[in-house]
This record gives C-alpha cells, sequence and structure tokens, in this order.
C-alpha cells in the first residue's frame, strides 16, 4: 500500500497547550544537504552548488564535502578511472563516506579511505568503504526516492576522532592492483611520532610499494587500559543485565560480493558487469567528512538517554517528542522498559478497538524495551522534512547492519547514530534517517525516524518493501564479526513488542507487495519471514553473514517474549 503523509501541527499544537512557554529560538535556514555545516561561514561547494554556513546559528558538528580530483595520468579515456584526494590536514571528523549526483548510478569499483587519529597522530592502513548502499533507500517511485536533492552514495565509514584524510576511488577493471600507484601529489609521510608508538615507516616508491592486502591494515587499538576515552560520556550506556561493553573491532570488515539472487528470480537491477571492460565512475564524487558534534544538553557522567530535559525549542522538536506522548512525558529522553502485564494494559489502550476478542484475552506481546528517543541521542529535528510518512501496518521486521564498521565503543553510538542521521540527510538528501530503529554491540535501542516507535512509520531501509514494514539497524559490519549476545536479545526484545502491537508471529510468514527490486519486479506479492534479513528482499550482502545467522535465535526469543 502506499504511505500517507501526516502533519504534525496538529500534535504539536496539541503538546504545546501543555507546556509552559518559552520565547522561541530564532529560525534557522535547514542546511544544504551535502554541504558544510560549520561555523565558521566558509563556503562549500556540492556539485555545481554552494552555499554559505549559517555562522549565526552555529549547529554542534558539521560536515565537510570535497570534490575528488583525478589520480590517473592518462585521461585519454575521458573520463578518469581513479580519483581521490592526496593527505591532507582537515577539520576534525568521524564518519567518512562518499556520494555522487546521480541516485540511480552505481558505483562500480573500490573506495578506500586512510585517516589520521587525533588522540596518536597516526595514520590507518587502507581501509575499505561499502559501496552497495543503494539497496537501503526508499522505494522506486515514492515521492521520497524521486525528491531533487536525492543523491548516490557510499554506506558510511566510523574512523573515531580524527583529523587527516586520504581517499582513492578505483573504477571496476581500471587497475586490479590500486595500491601499486601513487597520486603524483601525496605528500611525504606525516612526522608525529606518539610515546608508546613505533615509528610508522615511510612509503616506498612507486616500484617497491606493496599490494594492498585482501583486508583493511587498520592498526590495532590499544589496549582497553591505554585506549582514549570518547570526549564526553553523556552517553555511555550502562547495561542493566550483560557483560562488559565489548572492545571495538581491531580490523576494518572486507567488502565481500553480494550473493546471487535465489532461484527462480530475475537478477534486474543488478546486471553482471563484464570484469575486462573499465565501468566509468559515477559523476560528481565528493568525499564527505562528518563530525556528529556533540548535543549542547549532554551531561558528564550520563548514560544514552539521560541528557538533561530542558524546554524544547523548536516546533519539529515538540513535534517528534509529541508522537511518543502515550509512552513518555514530552521531553523525554528515554521510553521507559514495562513489564509484561503493563505491556498487555498498554496494548489495549494504544490499539484495543483494532483487537479481536481472542486478542483481547490473550494478547501475545513481549514486554516493552527501554528505547532511547531522538531527543536522547541528540537528533538535530530541524533537518528532517517537518511531516511524518506512515504506512498502514507492520508485517514484517527488516534486520540490517550500518556496514559502518565495528571501531566504536557503546558510549560513542548515540554520536555514530547523529553521524549516520547528518549523512541520510545532509549529504544523501533523504528526508530523515532511513532505518526505524537502532541497536548497538551493548544491546541499547534508539529510536530511528520520526512519528513515534508505536506507530507504522515508513522507513527507507529495504529498497522495494519499506510498506508494511519495519528496519532495524544493528550498528557495525558482520560480514565477518559475530553480533554480541547483547545485540541479538535487543532485536528479540525489539520485534516481540514492535510486532505484537500489530499482532504479528515472529516465527511466522508474512506477504509482502515488491515496491520494485532487484529481485522480486514491482507488484510480485512475496512470502517472507515476519523477521527477515535485508537480503531477503534484496540481492546485498546486508546484514552480514554472522548476523543473519543469528536471525533464527531472534525469530525464536521473540516469540517465547510474546508468550507463545
Amino acid at each position: 500500500m502506499r504511505g500517507f503523509l501526516a502533519s504534525s501541527i496538529g500534535v504539536t499544537c496539541a503538546a504545546a497547550l501543555a507546556l509552559p512557554l518559552t520565547p522561541p529560538a530564532a529560525a534557522s535556514v535547514r542546511p544544504a544537504f551535502g554541504a558544510e555545516a560549520a561555523r565558521s561561514g566558509a563556503t562549500a561547494t556540492v556539485g555545481s552548488a554552494s552555499r554559505r554556513a549559517d555562522a549565526e546559528t552555529p549547529v554542534p558538528g558539521s560536515t565537510q564535502s570535497l570534490p575528488l580530483v583525478p589520480l590517473t595520468r592518462d585521461r585519454s579515456a575521458g573520463t578518469p578511472t581513479e580519483q581521490g584526494l592526496p593527505r591532507r590536514d582537515v577539520h576534525h571528523f568521524s564518519l567518512v563516506g562518499v556520494i555522487w549526483d546521480d541516485p540511480a548510478t552505481e558505483l562500480h569499483g573500490r573506495v578506500q579511505v586512510r585517516t589520521r587519529a587525533v588522540a596518536t597522530g597516526t595514520w590507518s592502513g587502507w581501509q575499505d568503504v561499502e559501496t552497495h548502499n543503494a539497496e537501503h533507500a526508499a522505494d522506486p517511485g515514492t515521492a521520497e526516492s524521486a525528491a531533487g536533492g536525492v543523491r548516490g552514495a557510499t554506506a558510511p565509514l566510523w574512523v573515531g576522532d580524527s583529523d587527516g584524510v586520504q581517499v582513492r576511488v578505483t573504477a571496476e577493471g581500471a587497475d586490479p592492483d590500486p595500491g601499486a600507484r601513487k597520486p603524483k601529489s601525496e605528500p611525504s609521510e606525516p612526522k608525529p611520532k606518539p610515546k608508546s608508538e613505533a615509528v610508522e615507516p615511510k612509503p616506498k616508491s612507486e616500484a617497491e610499494a606493496p599490494k594492498p592486502k585482501s583486508e583493511a591494515e587498520a592498526p590495532k587499538p590499544k589496549s582497553e587500559a591505554e585506549a582514549p576515552k570518547p570526549k564526553s560520556e553523556a552517553e555511555a550506556p550502562k547495561p542493566k543485565s550483560e557483560a562488559a561493553e565489548p572492545k571495538p573491532e581491531s580490523e576494518a570488515v572486507a567488502v565481500k560480493p553480494r550473493p546471487e539472487p535465489e532461484e527462480g528470480e530475475q537478477g534486474g537491477d543488478d546486471a553482471a558487469v563484464d570484469g575486462t571492460a573499465v565501468t566509468p565512475l559515477p559523476a560528481g564524487l565528493h568525499l564527505e567528512l562528518v563530525d556528529p558534534g556533540d548535543p549542547a544538553q549532554s551531561e558528564p557522567g550520563a548514560r544514552p538517554g539521560s541528557l538533561n530535559p530542558e524546554t524544547l525549542g523548536s516546533a519539529e522538536a515538540l513535534a517528534a517528542s509529541a508522537a511518543n506522548a502515550e509512552l513518555a512525558p514530552l521531553g523525554a529522553t528515554e521510553i521507559p522498559a514495562l513489564e509484561r502485564a503493563e505491556t498487555e494494559r498498554e496494548l489495549l489502550a494504544l490499539r484495543g478497538s483494532e483487537l479481536t476478542e481472542e486478542q483481547r484475552a490473550k494478547p501475545y506481546i513481549g514486554p516493552r524495551p527501554r528505547i532511547v528517543t531522538r531527543r536522547g541521542w541528540g537528533a538535530n529535528e530541524s533537518w528532517r522534512e517537518r511531516q511524518f510518512a506512515y504506512t498502514s501496518k507492520v508485517k514484517a521486521a527488516f534486520v540490517h547492519h550500518t556496514a559502518s564498521g565495528g571501531k566504536y565503543w557503546c558510549t560513542q553510538a548515540p554520536s555514530l547514530i547523529r553521524g549516520i542521521y547528518r549523512y541520510h540527510v545532509l549529504s544523501m538528501g533523504w528526508r530523515d534517517i532511513g532505518y526505524n530503529f537502532l541497536v548497538d554491540k551493548c544491546g541499547n535501542i534508539y529510536e530511528g525516524r520520526a512519528g513515534g516507535v508505536t506507530k507504522a512509520v515508513l522507513g527507507a531501509h529495504t529498497r522495494g518493501f519499506n510498506s508494511n514494514s519495519m528496519g532495524i539497524a544493528v550498528l557495525g559490519s558482520y560480514g565477518s564479526t559475530k553480533p554480541t549476545v547483547a545485540t541479538v536479545k535487543a532485536i528479540s526484545r525489539l520485534t516481540a513488542w514492535k510486532l505484537g502491537l500489530y499482532g504479528a508471529n515472529p516465527r511466522g510468514k508474512t506477504y509482502l507487495t515488491s515496491g520494485g527490486g532487484n529481485l522480486f519486479r514491482k507488484g510480485r506479492n512475496v512470502r517472507l519471514n515476519v523477521i527477515s534479513g535485508h537480503r531477503d528482499g534484496f540481492s546485498t550482502e546486508c546484514p552480514g553473514r554472522l548476523l543473519y545467522a543469528k536471525l533464527g535465535t531472534a525469530r525464536a526469543s521473540a516469540a517465547r517474549l510474546q508468550g507463545r
């Protein structure tokens, strides 16, 4: 079914009457997507457009958008087969991605980055950025996918606090050994020599440069005792029943080819490319360097979702909070967990008129889990579209990974989510963050796209199957890294509750109508697991082989939590 738009004006006005009024904050202009939202007021160029950042309305964080330049010497063939940037100093950032002009164009090739850590001054090895990201998007032909500002993009990669970057984008078939050549303009190795680290060797000459290994050569993090603490501990989660926080991964996950369409289905959009031919790179390549910033209301020593409640300054922030007013007070930074009996009473209050007599007598729903709200992770509500978008119901949950790498502490998860949100909206041109919920490696659950956690909010997570579904993204990459026990439990708790609101059995099957993709043609009625992986609806590696392998456990656990 088609999603429909609901204005947030009504809930905003109603909620405003219940609040003590304060003078409204000055309205700020929504930054142009992909441009630098810096405090300095410097002009940043994105494609053919440029804008001047609003220096009078400082916004935490920034996006530096840097156009890529040709790295190949022979340009006689027309479009350069390798583009990038030599090593350079930049403003602080923690998340990187590459965008281009046409969202319908895929980047066939390899994207690699190196970054310099602020804490140590050392450069990482080359890290692969996931290039296949178009499957995390709005359905084809919808208003969101057809919006004028939408761009093509890689997945974002979390690299931690950095102040130097180097990037190379090599077209498929252009050079089997992109590491054997260096741009002429690349400067010599930087000089900092941290006390506790060995001196980084200088790069060899062109003839001596070794071929890149199959996995990124990111340096291993220091021991837990030596690891630098995040800037602010305001976001440090304290899971009640789980073990100590998992350490960030020491290696970047190698990008693997996507699986073939299942037997009997057509490959559609994902036609094979002749490996001997050079595939042109997309036009308008830019490197996006995202600094997620820190929420102004953060408070040292608090966990995610326990920020200082203060007056909701903007109409957008008020509307986002009011969408959850049945579950938590206006301005709440978290929605607390409930016991099973309380959850059943809440179900009757929220959806009692839609339940059958049998469902009222024995509702199958898991206890409501604790959820960090958008206010809790620090969303800037002025960036997203003002109206909320809804679909009819939630019949299925698609599990994803963000493919952003595992090098994050759980204390950094809210920053990572702010970075993804900024990347989705300001760099890629989406209406809001694409996922309905996000989960970190410590099992914390976060509200994603605005509109209310109990409602059927239309997301942009599983191209072709966003209607009548929800998307849950696990922060990290899980092709060769196992998800934590806490993560799998969080998926189970969340699906047991949210699917229970709509009477769905986590161990069951359901039918969804395809909106178009590379596995199922538009209009086809497809039978899927109620809890599916992204790859079940689209030919993709997502949610990673090892996370996908845990979905059976999540289904069984969610069904038990529902009392089935």
